[in-house]
């Protein structure tokens, strides 16, 4: 696994960059979150970074019950609760009446967030969302999540640059860590990202390809 600050900084340093580049009526694009324009996205990750903060400073006890992998086991698509979220959501982000004011919030929480996984000892236990892990691969899980919708600010917005090529590679690393082998598909790591987190579906091809393992897709989502 990588150096955990060091890819939460390239990932959020990546994602704000694009959030700093858009204007109003980009704000208003699609994403490639179902139901989400760009803003409700943006929204989303603030409240991420925003955990990430709490988390950090929420020592707990041992033992540990996830890690920079298995973390991402109870995130499913297509449930009550995802369903709820999106909602939720898209709710508190119209509260912003102009992009300009969430951009702020977004950028001084990301930077707040990446301050704090710097100074945090990587080996401490932390606690968020009813589950015990270290500094370190909360750290990385918070990089994973950053780094997947970066592909969803980005789907609608052909000019913006692309996630850091080393948190799209931690992406990977998790991926496979879920499937239990590397996928035995040629597939960038973006492609990987976007089709084992249900953002592009499997071709007859692909499926014959990963066998078995086809049917654990998305891996999460």
């Amino acid at each position: 696994m990588v150096e955990p600050v060091g890819v939460l900084r390239s990932a959020y340093g990546a994602f704000a960059r694009v959030v700093t580049s858009l204007d109003e009526e980009e704000s208003w694009l699609p994403s490639g979150c179902v139901g989400w324009t760009v803003r409700d996205l943006v929204f989303h990750c603030v409240a991420d970074a925003q955990r990430g903060l709490v988390a950090l400073h929420t020592p707990a006890k041992g033992p540990v019950d996830r890690d920079a992998t298995t973390y991402w086991a109870d995130w499913r698509p297509d449930t009550v609760g995802a369903a709820n979220g999106r909602r939720y959501n898209r709710v508190c982000a119209s509260m912003f009446l102009v992009f300009d004011q969430l951009r702020g919030l977004y950028l001084e929480t990301n930077a707040a967030a990446v301050t704090a996984a710097g100074r945090a000892d990587p080996a401490s236990l932390v606690a968020t969302q009813g589950h015990v892990l270290t500094a370190g691969d909360l750290v990385t899980t918070l990089a994973v999540e950053a780094t997947v919708h970066h592909l969803d600010l980005v789907a609608h917005l052909p000019s913006a640059a692309p996630p850091a090529e080393d948190a799209l590679a931690c992406v990977r690393t998790v991926l496979d860590g879920l499937s239990g082998r590397p996928v035995p598909v040629e597939w960038s790591d973006e492609h990987y990202a976007r089709a084992a987190t249900g953002r592009a579906a499997l071709t007859a091809a692909e499926r014959e390809r990963l066998g078995a393992d086809a049917d654990r897709f998305p891996l999460f989502g």
